[in-house]
């Protein structure tokens, strides 16, 4: 494996970690959705906690997909900006560009650079030509008209998803970059799939002040080691995923 793509050999773990840490921020931005979104089934589908599992997961699966559509883009998008570069060289500076917005997204989850959510306006444009689409689903009735609403969902301004897609595109391969995606959607599973089922305890979970700050060193750590990939002990090692 070439010295600079085993760097981010660990990206799909990376991305992984990400989704579950910045699940405090899916639950701020989400949770008002996906709880609007199960209000809006029908009564005999709400009083079937199986049931209405299967409905709050085909959401999510749409959203994913979603996100893993973006990865792919993300991925084309990364090999094409590298190219004007001597080779390893592009893909080393969007490896510390990666670093700097996940920085960016671990000081921000940690309450300490609120700025960061200005990053969320560069999707807005994308966001308000489909949005509409989204809403003429409503209520949703199968669970094949919840994994559509979920791949629209999917592309709602971000500044953690958009952080994620920095991690992707520096990883220096279109499959990788989708998969990188595609960990970082399983790792928001548990918290946004929770919210549906326990709205509650989830959003006070996702308000306490040391958790958010843990999850948010963690995510500082990560960038760390995405720009000093020679500290990472998972490259040392040659882990190949």
């Amino acid at each position: 494996m070439h010295p600079i793509d085993n760097a981010f050999a660990a990206s799909y773990l990376v991305a992984l970690l990400m989704g579950l840490f910045s699940s405090l921020h899916c639950l701020s931005m989400c949770g008002s959705i996906i709880g609007s979104l199960t209000l809006s089934l029908r009564k005999e589908i709400r009083e079937q906690k199986a049931l209405l599992f299967t409905f709050i997961l085909s959401y999510n699966l749409g959203r994913i997909s979603s996100y893993a559509a973006a990865g792919l883009i993300a991925g084309l998008l990364g090999h094409v900006l590298s190219l004007p570069f001597a080779e390893g060289t592009g893909y080393r500076l969007l490896q510390i560009v990666s670093a700097l917005i996940m920085l960016g997204a671990g000081l921000h989850i940690a309450g300490w650079f609120p700025r960061f959510a200005y990053i969320e306006r560069a999707g807005v444009v994308v966001w308000k030509q489909i949005e509409p689409y989204g809403r003429k689903l409503m209520p949703v009735e199968t669970k094949c008209q919840a994994y559509v609403f979920g791949m629209i969902w999917g592309w709602l301004p971000c500044g953690l998803v958009y952080t994620a897609l920095a991690l992707a595109a520096a990883t220096g391969d279109v499959v990788r970059s989708t998969f990188t995606m595609l960990a970082f959607g399983a790792g928001t599973l548990p918290a946004v799939i929770g919210v549906g089922i326990m709205t509650s305890w989830a959003v006070r979970l996702s308000r306490m002040r040391k958790f958010r700050q843990a999850a948010g060193i963690t995510l500082i750590i990560l960038a760390i080691l995405a720009a000093f990939p020679w500290l990472n002990p998972m490259v040392l090692h040659d882990l190949v995923l």
